[in-house]
């Protein structure tokens, strides 16, 4: 039996990317099987993006729109984790719905599946701002200081895990966690899970507007220190 993918995006007013998202990632779901899915989660958005979702349903048969009230990204991607994981997912892989991450890049990942519980991107040539940046080296400097562990890109929205690991890991992370994937990637390292960081493309926003500022990376990263030093009583 062929293993089952799910692949997982959430999405937040992307109504000018879902389209072309849509068509490019379905293409890799068909390519591993009629039981695999591309779901995509709405988290409220205010625009037309959940509307988009149903129209395309009918022309991609292995989408799976899914709406849910507003929790913001991370709560959202824990959101689908869990979805997955309750359908029979063998192996989930995460990315975004705004078109930075390229589907051609996946194939590598699913090559290395078996020989590692997670595969997770490295964004070692970024193309999407120097405040996206500093957000990943003021995460990096937080972890380490708070956790005692060195994680290359705890944040990366390119991962591919199997189901196993998951289990483990997705319900020590709180509901509605806002930073769902750098938590799982901290536990992920900390517990010597074998993982693998492999390279990726990460290209500009391809549509919609860069919500992060300078402002709010000095509040993510003052909320992401306290919000760790209480979790990490519990990994």
């Amino acid at each position: 039996m062929a293993d089952k993918l799910y692949i997982v995006m959430p999405a937040y007013n992307e109504e000018a990317n879902i389209e072309t998202v849509v068509a490019e990632w379905h293409q890799v779901a068909e390519k591993y099987g009629e039981d695999s899915k591309l779901v995509i989660v709405n988290d409220g958005s205010k625009d037309s993006t959940y509307e988009k979702l149903l129209e395309l349903k009918e022309k991609y048969p292995l989408l799976d729109p899914v709406t849910k009230d507003n929790s913001g990204h991370g709560g959202t991607v824990l959101y689908a984790y869990n979805y997955a994981l309750e359908k029979g997912a063998d192996y989930i892989f995460q990315t975004d719905s705004d078109g930075q991450t390229l589907p051609s890049e996946f194939d590598a990942f699913w090559a290395e599946r078996e020989n590692y519980s997670a595969i997770i991107g490295h964004r070692n040539h970024r193309q999407d701002g120097f405040s996206r940046i500093v957000v990943t080296k003021t995460l990096k400097a937080v972890i380490k200081l708070t956790f005692g562990v060195s994680v290359t890109d705890a944040n990366t929205p390119f991962r591919l895990m199997n189901s196993d690991v998951m289990k483990k890991y997705v319900p020590k992370i709180p509901k509605d966690y806002f930073l769902s994937n750098v938590l799982l990637s901290v536990m992920l390292v900390k517990n010597n899970e074998n993982i693998k960081f492999m390279p990726i493309t990460f290209r500009p926003r391809q549509g919609g507007v860069n919500s992060i500022n300078l402002k709010r990376i000095f509040k993510i990263g003052l909320q992401a220190l306290k919000d760790f030093r209480q979790i990490r009583k519990t990994i």
